[in-house]
């Protein structure tokens, strides 16, 4: 799991999913302007979260694939949504202890 920083999270989503990174980007932007607007760093803080959650998800392409397949599922509405639902919370909350969040 790289750094939670802007730049080592870059490099990480340049690596494992460089298709993402103009939103990447354009979240850093947003964060940083808000950052200034606001005086604070809760809108970096929030774009480290997301984007640390995200790279740690992505960084096991099987987990990866098993979270697009849940999404999918709770998408369709074709079916009891509850454990594809508490599946991806667990994706999420197991890639958030990893993140160190």
């Amino acid at each position: 799991m790289p750094a939670l920083t802007p730049g080592a999270l870059r490099t990480a989503v340049e690596s494992l999913t460089p298709s993402r990174m103009p939103t990447f980007i354009s979240d850093l932007v947003d964060a940083t302007t808000r950052a200034q607007q606001l005086q604070s760093f809760a809108p970096l803080r929030s774009f480290v979260h997301t984007w640390g959650v995200f790279v740690a998800i992505q960084r096991y392409p099987s987990r990866a694939a098993r979270l697009r397949h849940l999404e999918d599922v709770v998408s369709a509405g074709e079916t009891d949504p509850t454990a594809a639902i508490a599946e991806i919370r667990k994706i999420h909350a197991d890639a958030e202890a990893e993140a160190g969040l």
